[in-house]
């Protein structure tokens, strides 16, 4: 075979899916690398959720919306599930209410679709929300779900049969010194080289990640299904949320909240817990998450944590008769506080990596951008 292309992505994870379907657009051939027979990383080990509302006005938010709208004509073209479901945070406590009223003024300009509910629109909307207690809600339309094991399958798939996108999967490339790129069992010949290698610091450019001071984030997660079928409408979370998103930050309650939420229970803050839940395309629920941060984290799963999460959600979720059908955790890089890394170590190479638990929301904007200007 030709063993030639204009330009070879590393990994085949959302940051380089992105990556490739942009190249491809251009016109440019692209052969895509990824050392397992298919990416079993941190873009199947989450939500499926298109959040731009937890990125702040300004380029992420637009890089968010515009990612969001590249989600939904490709899983049309593509043939994969995808719902413009929008996002609802549900509150119990005034301080949280107050939070959401300042986002609301804050942000009365930026591009959110967002309404605040009484207690009764939020029923009418997601009739799963436990009445008892609840003060209100912040909806937003600009929120999408996917279920993302299915569609990291599909689009690569896509990809080569639209686009002649060349799969190398299976191959994991130990050097580059362009124009050459090398496996153990393989060399290419390239003009380019975008490298999105996930939580893999060591294999490629190891100085790149350690001049940044990134990191690995591990989380855990559940699926669940429910006892009887139900629908919960936009995905959910609630009052604990607020404190894990940038786009809140300015918010001057959210000092208060925090400061509750510390003295009812600090494991949350020690375990970097907060509560979303999704739904997919068969009813199943998507739970979580917890956040520790390291180079090198334990492989071991706490069923402590796993309870703080459920007990949480059972706060706000009327159903508590979930069967728990998996128990995982992922780990994604993190860099602290910056959304990205992207780096030229050498000319031609590009490392893209860092977007944290936002690769799903700002993959194909930030991809867009790069590749854009080459």
């Amino acid at each position: 075979m030709d063993r030639s292309a204009d330009i070879a992505i590393v990994g085949a994870g959302i940051v380089g899916l992105a990556h490739a379907y942009m190249a491809l657009r251009k016109g440019l051939k692209v052969v895509l690398f990824e050392r397992e027979q298919f990416a079993v990383g941190a873009s199947v080990r989450n939500f499926g959720l298109l959040w731009p509302i937890g990125q702040e006005p300004g380029v992420e938010l637009d890089r968010a919306i515009r990612s969001r709208n590249h989600w939904f004509t490709l899983a049309k073209e593509a043939g994969f599930w995808a719902s413009a479901n929008g996002s609802l945070h549900v509150v119990y406590h005034e301080d949280e209410w107050e939070v959401l009223n300042q986002f609301k003024e804050l942000y009365r300009d930026a591009p959110y679709q967002c309404d605040l509910l009484t207690p009764e629109q939020v029923q009418q909307h997601s009739p799963v929300v436990r009445a008892d207690g609840l003060v209100g809600g912040l909806l937003s339309k600009t929120e999408g779900t996917v279920y993302s094991r299915m569609a990291i399958r599909r689009i690569p798939e896509y990809l080569e049969d639209r686009f002649g996108l060349i799969r190398r999967f299976g191959h994991v490339v130990t050097e580059v010194a362009l124009p050459k790129v090398k496996t153990p069992a393989e060399e290419w010949h390239v003009q380019k080289v975008i490298i999105c290698s996930g939580a893999d610091f060591e294999t490629l450019y190891p100085e790149v990640y350690q001049r940044h001071g990134i990191v690995k984030c591990k989380l855990q997660m559940m699926k669940a299904m429910p006892a009887k079928p139900m629908r919960i409408g936009p995905s959910l979370c609630a009052g604990l949320t607020l404190r894990h998103y940038a786009a809140f930050r300015k918010c001057a309650t959210l000092k208060q909240v925090d400061e509750r939420y510390d003295s009812e229970n600090i494991d949350y803050k020690k375990h970097g817990v907060h509560v979303l839940v999704s739904q997919n395309e068969e009813g199943e629920l998507i739970i979580g998450d917890s956040h520790h941060y390291g180079l090198t984290l334990e492989p071991f799963d706490s069923e402590h944590v796993n309870d703080l999460i459920l007990n949480y959600l059972y706060t706000f979720l009327k159903s508590n008769s979930l069967q728990i059908t998996e128990r995982w955790n992922g780990t994604y890089p993190k860099l602290q506080g910056k959304t990205h890394l992207i780096d030229e170590p050498e000319k031609d190479v590009h490392v893209v990596n860092g977007l944290g638990g936002a690769g799903m929301t700002l993959s194909f904007g930030l991809a867009e951008d790069i590749v854009g200007a080459f």
